[in-house]
């Protein structure tokens, strides 16, 4: 570790990246020299507080309740942490994110709007996202349906790149505004900018102050001993030594943080049969459900650390801890930049370009293809799962190599007691194999974790989830108008399929179980395994 951190000062790392200089991970400045902007956004994004603070006043005044962000990955999951991390604030608006293509899901959300009082924010960088725009010719339709369309575009924002489809797709729709991003910044990277502040302060959130924190750890890691520096040695050294599990601990207010970091540091480090595995929303357990293949990274708040008793029991247990103190929840402003450029170092160290996706579009393409082929002719092709029982998930699991994890997907509505079946899945799990757990609803872990676990080492054991829809959504062929070729559940299906042989193509070990509706009580089929693998 010693060596490596001297590296970094004699490599001169810090100072290059903020030089752009794209030869700290690569010769070729594709996709680098085009995505350092969010090394200054927070100190850019100061000049455009005024403007986000009247979008936020004029809603309020109108009469606004409901917002609802339509977006994935790096356009969703920024405003998720701002949400759950800072609440309802009295008299803003509140905010729900959609990222699930389940049907279920799509209807349970507008079940609960007044549509004369919501504001739509569809969010994409490139404007040509699939769900996103799936989900905007579904609510814009409905918006119409209640309010006519002379006023529908009233209720729309746009955020997205200068030039992108989104721009001329919001003008054409007369969107009540449109924010165009600095197109120098990746997804995962744009929690500083207009995708995440814009959706930041119409919750209530103090942007200024938000910034500030994020401009004080901005100027600390501008020097040699920068702790994102330092963070990031840390996390590429452990994972070169096969400590390539980083597990978060979170204060319960800032849980959500987690899935924010998750696609950060997967999406970025995992490539090139390379990769640091994010393990988020798993509850610390005794050292001996834990391999050797561990790191704990500690985020707490004052008051809020019901777990650094097993924290330091795992530390003398000789597993590596990382422990951070934040003074309140705006201290997230210093952590997102600290892990942002955490992961970028990471990324040298590990020898990889932390900035591109190159495997994130094969499931896209397959799932494209799907639908192509579905248009013409109305079918797809079969979905074979396995038969739902313990011994055959027991089987699978038996192909674990050294150093494996589990990743659960769940192609299914999300529901608070699907995600208590789930935990209780994975932490079942977890204690039978002594392997890393991680969860996460499909298709929104397509645009968070799905490059790792088609670009990294390949140890990956992939258990998809799905289940049969109780009633359907059709998806408009254009927004405004009444026809229509697939529904919400056959995109889904698409996806599904899409991902599993992208997976297989990669060389990967999946299986499929098909849960029908009763989604928890089948989850607890598979929910018995006996002790070990082999």
């Amino acid at each position: 570790m010693d060596a490596a951190l001297a590296d970094l000062k004699s490599d001169r790392i810090i100072a290059r990246i903020w030089a752009n200089d794209h030869t700290v991970w690569q010769p070729d400045p594709a996709e680098i020299f085009n995505r350092l902007g969010w090394l200054d956004i927070a100190e850019r994004m100061q000049a455009a507080i005024p403007t986000l603070i009247a979008l936020a006043e004029s809603l309020r005044w109108e009469g606004y309740q409901q917002a609802v962000l339509l977006g994935m990955g790096g356009s969703s999951l920024a405003p998720e942490v701002f949400r759950k991390t800072f609440g309802l604030r009295e008299g803003f608006l509140d905010l729900a994110v959609l990222d699930s293509t389940d049907p279920g899901a799509v209807l349970s959300l507008d079940k609960c709007l007044n549509l004369a009082h919501t504001l739509f924010i569809i969010s994409t960088k490139s404007g040509t996202t699939t769900e996103t725009l799936s989900f905007f010719k579904h609510f814009y339709n409905r918006v119409v349906e209640v309010l006519g369309s002379e006023h529908a575009g009233d209720h729309f924002i746009a955020i997205t790149d200068p030039g992108s489809p989104l721009v001329g797709l919001a003008n054409r729709y007369h969107f009540r505004a449109t924010f165009t991003n600095d197109p120098n910044i990746g997804g995962r990277y744009s929690a500083l900018s207009y995708f995440g502040l814009v959706p930041a302060v119409l919750v209530g959130v103090d942007v200024a102050r938000l910034l500030e924190s994020a401009i004080s750890m901005t100027a600390e890691c501008k020097s040699d001993d920068s702790p994102g520096g330092h963070l990031g040695v840390i996390l590429g050294e452990l994972a070169r030594a096969g400590r390539d599990k980083v597990t978060f601990i979170l204060s319960a207010q800032i849980a959500s943080f987690g899935d924010w970091v998750e696609q950060l540091i997967a999406e970025s480090t995992g490539k090139s049969g390379k990769g640091i595995l994010p393990v988020v929303g798993e509850p610390p357990g005794p050292d001996s459900v834990y391999g050797s293949d561990r790191l704990f990274v500690s985020l707490q708040l004052p008051g809020d650390s019901p777990y650094e008793a097993a924290l330091q029991a795992l530390n003398a247990a000789g597993h590596p801890v990382l422990s951070m103190q934040l003074q309140d929840q705006y201290d997230l402003g210093e952590q997102f930049f600290l892990w942002e450029l955490a992961t970028a170092v990471a990324g040298y160290r590990l020898g990889i370009q932390p900035f591109d996706q190159p495997n994130v579009e094969a499931a896209k393409i397959l799932a494209r293809n799907m639908i192509i082929e579905f248009s013409r002719n109305g079918i797809l092709p079969e979905i074979k799962p396995a038969e739902l029982s313990s011994a055959v998930l027991q089987s699978f699991l038996d192909q674990a190599m050294p150093g494996a994890y589990i990743a659960i997907q769940a192609y299914v509505q999300p529901s608070t007691a699907t995600d208590q079946a789930l935990l209780d899945l994975r932490l079942k799990l977890r204690e039978r194999t002594c392997l890393a757990t991680t969860v996460g609803y499909g298709p929104r872990f397509l645009h968070s974790t799905g490059q790792l676990h088609k670009g990294d080492a390949g140890k990956g054991l992939f258990i998809q989830l799905t289940s049969q829809a109780v009633e359907n959504v059709v998806i408009p062929d254009e927004a405004g108008q009444p026809d229509w070729t697939i529904t919400f559940n056959t995109l889904k299906s698409a996806q599904v399929l899409g991902d599993q042989q992208a997976l297989l193509e990669a060389g990967r070990k999946v299986i499929l179980f098909d849960l029908g509706a009763s989604i928890t009580e089948n989850i607890e089929k598979l929910n018995v395994l006996k002790d070990g693998l082999g």
